[in-house]
C-alpha cells in the first residue's frame, strides 16, 4: 500500500485547510516530508456548513502535500474543533481484582476498568466522547500516581478529563474527508494536537494555558500537573479582526486580511513614528494612504476582547496552584505584531508564541504557529500507531500463563519423582 509508514495530519480550519505528511526514516525517526495548504470556505466558526466547498479544500491541501513528499495518501488523522466541544472532569473507582488476596497487584485490566468507570458519565444523545485522558490515579489513599501498573492496592481511583463533541459535527467532518477520497483514522481535538506540538513537558507540569488563535474560533486548553484540566472554545477569531478592518475602511475582506498581516499591530509602543499604509480603493477608486496607527485602533480592541473572554474563563477555574508555565499563544492569529505584549498586559502572566517543536524533515517550512495543529496531529497519530495497549496486555497474559504452566510442571515432577 502506497501510504504504508505514513502519518498524515489534516487540520480543517475556518480560514484554511492544512495537510502535513510525516514519514519514518530508516532509523524509525519521524520526519515531515510534505506540507500542503488550501483556503477554506466551507466552515463557519470551526463547523462544516458547506460539504462540497470543504471537500474541495481538503482534496487540494492533501494533493499539495502529496506533490511535495512524492507519496500517495489514503488515510489521515483529522482535527476537530468548534464551539460544540466541551470538556468535563470525572472520577472512577474500582476494586483491584488480584488473584492472591495478600498481594493484590494492579494489572492493565484494572486500569482499563477504572478508566471505563470514570467515563461512565451521562451525556446527551446528540454528543459523543472524543477523548478520555487520565489525569492522575489514587491507590487506596495514596494520591498523585501517574502509572499504577504493578502497584499493590485494594482500591483504585482515576481522575480523567473527558472531551465531548457534537455527533453531527463529527459526522459531517468525516463525510467531507471520505468524499474527498480519504479515510479518517481518528478524530483528534485540535487544541490537544496543538498542545502536543508546541508545549514542553515542564510547562505542562507547572500549569499552562494554551490559547490557539484560529480564524473562526479561539481554543483554550489548560494543563495542570502534566495533564489536560480544562477545554473551552470562544466563538471569536482572527476573521472578526479582518471583518472589522474591512467594514470600517470600506475595503474587500481579502485586502483587509493582507493589510492585517503586513501592517497590523496591536501594541502601540511597537509602532515607530508616523508610518502610513496604502489602502486599495474599491470600484476603480484610487488607493488611499492612512496612518498605521488607525489600523492599530481597529485591531487592538477586538484582540483585547478575545483575551478578556479567555481571561474570564481562566479566572473561573479552581486550580490547585497558579499557571506558573504562563500563557502560550499559537495559531495564525499569534503572528500578529504585538500580540504577546497585549496578552501579557491582560493576563499578567509570562507569554510566549508557540512554534511547533522540531521533528525533523522540512524544519524551516513547518516551524510556524499556523502549522501547530497539523504537526501535532502527525505526532499524536504517530504515538497511537506505536503504542497498542491491547497487545501489551496480551503479552503480559501470555507471560503469566507460561510461568504458571512451568510452576505446575515443577510441582508434578516433585510429587512423582522426589
Amino acid at each position: 500500500m502506497a501510504s504504508e509508514g505514513l502519518v498524515v495530519g489534516l487540520d480543517i480550519g475556518t480560514t484554511k485547510v492544512c495537510a502535513i505528511i510525516g514519514e519514518r526514516n530508516e532509523y524509525g525517526t519521524l520526519e515531515i516530508t510534505g506540507i500542503g495548504t488550501s483556503p477554506s470556505t466551507g466552515l463557519r466558526k470551526g463547523v462544516v456548513v458547506n460539504i462540497e466547498a470543504t471537500l474541495r479544500s481538503v482534496a487540494a491541501a492533501i494533493e499539495a502535500a502529496e506533490m511535495m513528499s512524492g507519496r500517495e495518501v489514503h488515510a489521515c488523522y483529522t482535527g476537530i474543533g468548534g464551539s460544540h466541544i466541551e470538556g468535563i472532569n470525572s472520577r472512577g473507582v474500582v476494586a483491584v481484582t488480584g488473584k492472591n488476596r495478600e498481594t493484590r497487584e494492579i494489572a492493565q485490566a484494572d486500569i482499563d476498568r477504572v478508566i471505563e468507570a470514570a467515563r461512565a458519565v451521562v451525556i446527551p444523545m446528540d454528543r459523543q466522547v472524543l477523548h478520555v485522558i487520565p489525569q492522575t490515579y489514587i491507590v487506596d489513599d495514596q494520591k498523585g500516581i501517574r502509572n499504577p501498573l504493578d502497584m499493590i492496592g485494594v482500591r483504585l481511583e482515576a481522575e480523567v478529563h473527558i472531551i465531548t463533541g457534537s455527533v453531527t459535527s463529527a459526522q459531517n467532518l468525516v463525510k467531507c474527508v471520505n468524499r474527498a477520497g480519504f479515510r479518517v483514522q481518528d478524530l483528534i481535538l485540535q487544541s490537544l494536537a496543538a498542545g502536543r506540538a508546541v508545549l514542553t513537558p515542564e510547562e505542562k507540569e507547572l500549569g499552562v494555558a494554551l490559547i490557539d488563535l484560529g480564524g473562526g474560533t479561539t481554543d483554550i486548553l489548560v494543563y495542570s500537573e502534566g495533564a489536560p484540566y480544562y477545554t473551552a472554545t470562544i466563538p471569536v477569531g482572527g476573521s472578526q479582526v479582518t471583518s472589522d478592518l474591512s467594514i470600517l475602511k470600506n475595503i474587500s475582506f481579502e485586502s483587509a486580511e493582507k493589510i492585517k498581516m503586513q501592517a497590523g499591530c496591536c501594541w502601540e509602543s511597537l509602532l515607530d513614528g508616523e508610518e502610513d499604509v496604502l489602502v486599495p480603493g474599491v470600484g476603480g477608486r484610487p488607493p488611499v494612504s492612512i496612518p498605521r496607527l488607525q489600523i492599530l485602533r481597529i485591531i487592538q480592541p477586538r484582540m483585547e476582547e478575545i483575551f478578556h473572554l479567555a481571561k474570564e474563563k481562566l479566572d473561573k477555574l479552581s486550580l490547585n496552584r497558579p499557571l506558573a508555565g504562563g500563557i502560550v499563544l499559537t495559531g495564525g492569529g499569534s503572528q500578529l505584531m504585538g500580540v504577546a505584549e497585549l496578552a501579557h498586559h491582560i493576563f499578567n502572566l509570562p507569554v510566549r508564541i508557540g512554534v511547533p517543536l522540531s521533528v525533523g524533515g522540512l524544519v524551516e517550512e513547518y516551524r510556524n504557529p499556523t502549522y501547530a495543529t497539523a504537526v501535532g496531529l502527525v505526532l499524536e497519530g504517530a504515538d497511537r500507531e506505536v503504542f497498542h495497549p491491547a497487545e501489551r496486555g496480551d503479552v503480559r497474559k501470555g507471560e503469566r500463563s507460561q510461568v504458571s504452566f512451568i510452576s505446575k510442571l515443577t510441582e508434578w515432577l516433585k510429587k512423582e519423582f522426589f
